[in-house]
């Protein structure tokens, strides 16, 4: 029987992290198990009969659980759950759940591995500081940085601002999560929508960009009246954004969170995706956008804005069309050259599935995980 790894997610599992999920169940040489504090409603991303949980509700005495853990790392009933998978590694997304678990991980008495995503890298401690479990990440961070093992960096990118917020470099790796190239993956037989769709993707915070973009699709509407606006995901800027597109656009439809076979339908339907990542006020930015790996696995050409994150996950004029940030006006022309040029739009996309292969396997990238895993069991 392969050993055991407890993939660690305080909130199991957000549906913008189909990533975590995936490379769990990708693993060959161990037995992913995962656990966390509360289950996300509606996610259809884990089996339950796979998960551990602390609570089950967000009624007021779970909320008090999960708190008193959070602080304190007393939860017997839990801890003893765990220990009957006789796990052999923990393995925790995002730095502050990676502080969460620490009591785990002393009461587990096993290594502690930390996969850095993006803002957990990026945001700055005063931005942090406004959550719960940012301020108790910021408190055990220095505990953190002792007695985790590895510190996987999703991009260059990522480990570059790690390095800079005092993570040891010599616990670094640099490794990003792959996507599945047998789901994702050009299909002949499916074929593009006769109206020209732009397609988003992506949790709706500001780092996303999807501001720009719908004032960018306000000047593509001028030039391609047919064009549709398609916005799939969801977040705290859902509201605002919808009050935005409403003012500004014909042809904006908010689709919500989707399972990973509807995004797939949608990049097949797509004419290309844009990704108009900004910096975030708070310093947060992309670690590696993971939906720009599936949309080139598709082949599927991008638009969008230079910038962390984007510019290691596609190459520049041989997978993307990339502008400045905060360029509205080039971002709406970079659009506009690859619904108006098939030959560009198809040799962008023929260079993405090239680009997946080479580098976003799933199956590639989480047999290098698994050697992570190994060496932080020595």
């Amino acid at each position: 029987m392969n050993p055991t790894v407890l993939i660690y997610r305080s909130d199991l599992l957000p549906a913008s992290e189909t990533f975590v999920a995936a490379q769990a169940h990708a693993l060959r040489r161990y037995t992913p198990f995962f656990a966390g504090l509360r289950p996300v409603p509606a996610s259809l991303l884990i089996d339950p009969c796979e998960t551990a949980v602390l609570t089950h509700t967000d009624n007021f005495s779970d909320k008090i659980r999960r708190r008193f853990f959070l602080h304190t790392g007393i939860a017997p009933r839990f801890v003893r759950a765990l220990q009957r998978r006789h796990p052999v590694l923990l393995h925790a997304h995002f730095a502050v759940d990676g502080a969460a678990a620490l009591p785990l991980q002393s009461q587990l008495n096993i290594p502690l591995i930390v996969t850095l995503h993006g803002y957990d890298a990026t945001m700055t401690d005063e931005a942090l500081h406004r959550s719960s479990a940012g301020r108790v990440y910021l408190r055990r961070k220095a505990d953190l940085r002792a007695r985790a093992r590895l510190f996987i960096c999703v991009s260059d990118h990522i480990r570059r601002q790690a390095i800079e917020r005092g993570v040891p470099e010599d616990k670094l790796r640099s490794l990003s999560i792959g996507v599945d190239l047998d789901f994702f993956a050009p299909d002949p037989l499916r074929s593009r929508s006769l109206d020209p769709i732009v397609l988003f993707v992506g949790r709706l915070v500001e780092k996303k960009g999807c501001t720009h973009l719908i004032r960018a699709m306000s000047l593509i509407e001028a030039r391609h009246p047919t064009a549709k606006l398609l916005i799939v995901g969801d977040g705290p800027l859902l509201d605002p954004l919808r009050a935005r597109a409403r003012d500004a656009l014909h042809n904006c439809t908010f689709l919500g969170s989707q399972p990973p076979s509807v995004v797939r339908d949608l990049m097949y339907r797509a004419s290309l995706i844009v990704a108009p990542s900004i910096v975030a006020a708070s310093g947060d930015t992309e670690g590696l956008p993971i939906t720009l790996c599936e949309a080139q696995a598709i082949g599927l050409p991008i638009a969008g804005f230079r910038g962390p994150g984007v510019s290691e996950a596609v190459v520049e004029r041989q997978t993307a069309l990339l502008v400045s940030p905060g360029d509205e006006h080039a971002l709406a022309e970079a659009i506009s050259c690859l619904l108006t040029d098939p030959c560009l739009a198809g040799r962008l996309a023929a260079g993405g599935r090239r680009r997946a292969e080479e580098h976003f396997s799933l199956e590639a990238q989480t047999a290098r995980l698994e050697d992570l895993y190994t060496e932080a069991l020595g």
